[in-house]
């Protein structure tokens, strides 16, 4: 059997969750929401600070939340859901359901393994879309952020990004609309979702990262305390055997990796003025700017790791890099305790 959603619309971009979920919004509820708006009504923004032996690299930073795309279902009163299926052909089985019907379906995986990517290093939480397959072939029909064409995925491929046999894993997850249209106006999710990421940079509401929580001796941090306990971490880095990959992944990480730079800052930054535009009690008037600072300064970080990755530097990059991450964090206290005020 063959079949491809021919009606959906791929939105090339700069992050793989926003530009998914900028497609699927506009193709259930013909709703066209430039990329940063759509991060920043998920609450995108987060820092994760991520630590455990077994994984490789053993330290990664990422600096989005980890369930983006079901806080902007929240934000806009949409009724969408995600969930994860522990058994393989189950998997498939419901998400080739999901395209049979007409519904192009949110996937989730380590773009390592999607055969249509020259990717060379495992990055877990890529976001994609099924949007159709062809048995005879034993192939998948993906939208993914770079072309507005699908992309052709063998199933071996497939199946083992959705649930690779090492690292971590986010456990087949797919997501599907259910129902009507949104019942927020765009003013009340920007609120929402502004004190939503609010309260978590600032250490007020725990982040949902129960998709790690099978990951063994995962060390995890998010918010201001992720950026906190990445300096921490720094500091260390240099007396490691492995500084160089750390260095060399976390600065792609930061920097490139589909984030639009500087740590998805730019593109909460771009959030904030969309959102002042709409209302400008939303976000203070320095807080857009105060996201640009605070991108800079990641883009800074990012620049640094690059070099020690390449070079036999000399010892004190390191306590640069961890002073760096600490001047993040007093920029992103000030940005989101700003936010906070104008909520309150």
């Amino acid at each position: 059997m063959k079949t491809l959603i021919e009606s959906y619309r791929s939105f090339p971009g700069e992050h793989c969750g926003s530009t998914a979920m900028r497609g699927l919004l506009y193709h259930y509820y013909d709703i066209e929401l430039p990329e940063p708006a759509v991060f920043g009504l998920g609450a995108g923004l987060d820092c994760i600070h991520l630590s455990a032996a077994g994984m490789d690299p053993a330290v990664v930073v990422f600096g989005r939340s980890l369930n983006m795309e079901a806080d902007l279902g929240r934000a806009l009163g949409v009724d969408y859901r995600e969930r994860t299926e522990a058994d393989d052909a189950e998997a498939w089985e419901l998400v080739r359901r999901e395209v049979l019907a007409g519904r192009p379906t949110m996937l989730s995986g380590d773009i390592f393994y999607l055969d249509y990517r020259e990717y060379k290093v495992h990055f877990p939480g890529h976001r994609f879309v099924l949007v159709g397959f062809d048995d005879e072939r034993e192939t998948a029909f993906i939208a993914d952020r770079i072309n507005p064409e699908p992309e052709s995925c063998s199933y071996p491929a497939l199946f083992a990004s959705r649930n690779p046999p090492e690292g971590i894993s986010t456990k087949n997850l797919w997501g599907r609309f259910h129902g009507a249209a949104p019942t927020r106006s765009f003013r009340e999710a920007a609120a929402w979702s502004i004190g939503l990421c609010s309260r978590r940079m600032l250490g007020l509401e725990a982040a949902d990262t129960d998709v790690l929580s099978e990951s063994p001796g995962l060390k995890v941090a998010s918010g201001i305390a992720g950026i906190r306990s990445l300096a921490e971490s720094l500091e260390d880095w240099g007396s490691r055997e492995d500084a160089k990959w750390l260095a060399s992944y976390n600065a792609r990480c930061i920097e490139k990796f589909g984030n639009g730079g500087g740590n998805f800052r730019r593109l909460y930054a771009g959030f904030l003025h969309w959102a002042r535009e709409i209302d400008p009690a939303l976000a203070p008037e320095q807080t857009p700017n105060l996201a640009w600072q605070a991108a800079d300064r990641w883009t800074a970080l990012s620049a640094l790791l690059a070099t020690a990755s390449e070079d036999d530097v000399a010892a004190e990059i390191w306590p640069q890099a961890a002073d760096a991450a600490r001047d993040i964090a007093g920029i992103e206290t000030e940005l989101f305790e700003s936010l906070a005020s104008a909520e309150a």
